[in-house]
């Protein structure tokens, strides 16, 4: 499931594209995804032209003057397939089968941003004007955002008797966070997934927001992490992957200098944590 980096990735792929831009025409060609599309989803998008492109946690939005917001989830495998027209053409990387293309826009500058999910666990869907979303109604505080302090995450952990790996998972304490950026954080910040999320003091909690967003703003810099669907908007890979420190390096040595562990994989409400056991307290 993509995370954060990757969300804000495609997002800034997008932008150029779409932000201040008129779509021109819009096709759904199936009447669902993960749930059902809205039934105006063409009539409103149609003509609409889109004066911000934003992201709330792992959601892009596209604001649509007084149409309301366009709200996309990637699921597991959606991408956004940015296509240029030449020659009266559009090109895209053959491998990408047009059956998995869903929802098509047209812009005002003749370009074609197609959402493809092969695996249809994506969404599509549309906030009226004023209104809130369900989806987006509880999450808590952006991790680069100026309300994600050590002072509030501090509060949301206090008495919690759940492991903190768990409770950083929590979209309701911190929004957009996963299970890859989550296991980098911690090992960064010396703590062990397994620590409740309650008992860490004060000057661990700083350092860890500090490490949280480091970690992003390493992955999105890189373009996000690719280990099985995600993509740029552009079609290339993130590469992030090739910087992971503990997430998916089970039995490699630890990378902290001077660490005379390995990294350890164990199994966290159904997820995999990755960690290791001499640095991580």
């Amino acid at each position: 499931m993509p995370e954060l980096p990757e969300v804000e990735t495609v997002r800034r792929g997008l932008l150029p594209h779409l932000e201040g831009h008129v779509l021109a025409r819009a096709e759904a060609r199936r009447p669902d995804l993960r749930w059902p599309l809205p039934p105006d989803l063409v009539q409103v998008l149609t003509g609409a032209r889109v004066t911000a492109l934003r992201r709330r946690s792992k959601y892009i939005l596209a604001d649509l003057e007084e149409r309301g917001t366009l709200l996309l989830h990637l699921g597991m495998s959606g991408r956004m397939l940015i296509e240029g027209q030449s020659q009266g053409e559009f090109h895209r990387d053959p491998a990408i089968l047009p059956r998995h293309d869903h929802v098509v826009l047209w812009t005002d500058q003749g370009t074609r941003i197609t959402f493809n999910d092969a695996r249809r666990f994506g969404m599509v869907d549309l906030i009226a004007p004023g209104a809130a979303h369900p989806l987006l109604a509880h999450l808590g505080p952006e991790p680069l955002g100026p309300d994600f302090t050590p002072d509030v995450l501090a509060r949301a952990l206090a008495g919690r008797r759940t492991p903190i790996k768990a409770a950083l998972l929590d979209q309701r304490i911190v929004a957009g966070l996963g299970n890859i950026y989550v296991s980098e954080a911690l090992h960064r910040a010396g703590i062990d997934p397994r620590r409740l999320a309650g008992r860490i003091g004060a000057a661990r909690i700083a350092a860890l927001v500090g490490h949280i967003r480091d970690v992003l703003d390493e992955a999105i810099a890189a373009g996000g992490s690719s280990l099985r669907d995600h993509r740029q908007a552009s079609g290339e890979l993130g590469y992030f992957q090739h910087s992971f420190r503990v997430y998916d390096r089970e039995g490699a040595p630890c990378p902290r200098p001077a660490c005379p562990g390995t990294i350890r994989r164990i199994v966290q409400s159904g997820r995999s944590s990755f960690y290791c056991p001499a640095c991580q307290r």
